[in-house]
């Protein structure tokens, strides 16, 4: 089976414009999305798709492969357009705003997608570890049945432990230093941390026909509500699977990210 793998990169981001190519440590971010995706021993070709002739050039400067787009509202719908045009069995959905993307945590999704003959979406979800995680909007956590298939993605902290003598309150802090304990410490109050929360990890992969049919599909209540793609597929009917992962990401959606980011960036290769 091929596997190509889409980066889709916007010039207009709502929150942050110009964000794909923003600096990190001497790299425009979409540099280092590709660079470490490329790494993936799994995937068969790997292309950015942009509407932006500038974020097109850059790729293009810097050796990448790069596909011009029409404007689009999403990035699936960017990366669907680009699909049609290629030779590919399984698309693999690589967010341009993840510079700490692994290609570990790539080859490890395709390589059980690729097991997996009845799936036709798939994702991935990381244990959370902090109360301030569980309750951040901007991380969407991710509840799924006993086969590991999707029941819900949801901004709010999920599931909802009713029965729980003191379950974890929102963040808090004083004096800009968080009061709040991280998940992974114990027991409180008779609440469990572990295994509670699932942060989801914006990699998707499908089978390209299904991909199509997705991208042509309406919007649907949950996903205008939850802001949330994913929950289009869910409303219609269809399985996600979710596969479990121990590689992180950090999706750069303001300022304030790009400056943790780049942080980890540039501390790693001064060692």
């Amino acid at each position: 089976m091929k596997v190509v793998g889409i980066i889709p990169a916007r010039y207009k981001s709502s929150r942050f414009k110009g964000k794909a190519l923003a600096d990190i440590c001497g790299k425009p971010m979409i540099q280092h999305v590709y660079e470490r995706a490329k790494k993936a021993r799994l995937l068969d070709n790997l292309i950015v798709a942009t509407d932006d002739r500038r974020i097109y050039n850059t790729v293009i400067n810097f050796g990448g492969k790069a596909v011009l787009t029409k404007m689009h509202s999403s990035g699936t719908d960017r990366i669907a357009e680009a699909a049609g045009k290629i030779n590919a069995d399984i698309i693999v959905n690589i967010q341009g705003d993840e510079p700490l993307i692994s290609s570990r945590m790539i080859d490890s999704a395709v390589s059980q997608f690729k097991k997996d003959k009845s799936a036709v979406m798939g994702t991935m979800k990381k244990e959370i570890a902090s109360i301030e995680e569980a309750h951040n909007p901007n991380i969407v956590k991710v509840i799924t049945d006993k086969d590991n298939n999707a029941i819900y993605f949801s901004r709010l902290p999920i599931p909802f432990l009713r029965d729980e003598i003191n379950p974890p309150s929102p963040p808090f802090s004083k004096g800009g230093k968080s009061l709040s304990p991280p998940l992974k410490k114990g027991d409180a109050g008779g609440f469990s941390y572990k295994k509670t929360y699932y942060k989801h990890i914006g990699l998707y992969l499908y089978k390209k026909p299904f991909l199509l049919k997705f991208s042509k599909m309406k919007q649907t209540p949950l996903e205008k509500k939850e802001k949330l793609e994913q929950l289009r597929a869910l409303e219609n009917g269809y399985k996600i699977k979710v596969y479990e992962t121990d590689y992180d990401t950090i999706g750069v959606d303001t300022i304030e990210d790009l400056r943790q980011v780049e942080k980890i960036i540039c501390k790693g290769r001064k060692k």
